[in-house]
């Protein structure tokens, strides 16, 4: 028979200016609205829950990300374990080995360790994602890559060359900072 683990403790919530964050290992409950998040201007927005590091996810990372059309969730890449995105609401546009597919709410993109793949904002209005992550490979050196692609790039997110550093294919965007959550970013 197993033992019983000892308990989790509860990780303490710190109040930055920009929202709640973790301040340590453990169990809590975080709404999205009162979290950190970061943003720059025409690009999306992404709740981080897990903070800028302190309680960092050792096994799975997960996300909200609010995405204006045209804006991009991430450039064309690849990662070295699997990724889930599930759309709330709203509509994008994902590209996944370098086939555009239309998601709507409720449509979930499964991209298995190696797909190729980007999420682009599409339709009217803001579109919400949730966006889940294995880190078994893909936080050390051999994590993945971007890669270029033509139907990425009519998009605006495509690298000109290929990749493995996150800075060089992002260096024309402007980079996310720290920010706190705005009304309207996540409906009622």
């Amino acid at each position: 028979m197993s033992q019983t683990p000892d308990v989790v403790p509860e990780a303490p919530l710190d109040q930055t200016e920009h929202g709640l964050e973790p301040a340590g290992p453990g169990w809590f409950v975080l709404n999205a609205r009162e979290a950190a998040w970061r943003h720059a201007p025409g690009r999306s927005a992404i709740c981080l829950f897990e903070g800028d590091g302190e309680a960092e996810f050792d096994q799975l990372g997960i996300n909200v990300g609010v995405l204006e059309p045209g804006q991009i969730m991430a450039m064309y890449h690849w990662e070295a374990d699997q990724e889930d995105f599930l759309v709330l609401s709203g509509e994008a546009v994902a590209i996944v080995e370098g086939e555009e597919r239309r998601l709507r709410a409720w449509d979930l993109l499964h991209c298995p360790a190696g797909a190729r793949h980007t999420i682009v904002g599409a339709g009217d209005g803001p579109c919400i994602v949730v966006a889940v992550g294995a880190r078994d490979r893909s936080t050390g050196p051999e994590w993945g890559g971007y890669e270029r692609n033509d139907a990425a790039a009519r998009h605006g997110a495509s690298v000109e060359q290929e990749t493995d550093v996150p800075a060089e294919a992002y260096a024309g965007l402007v980079r996310r900072g720290p920010a706190r959550y705005r009304d309207g970013w996540l409906p009622e």
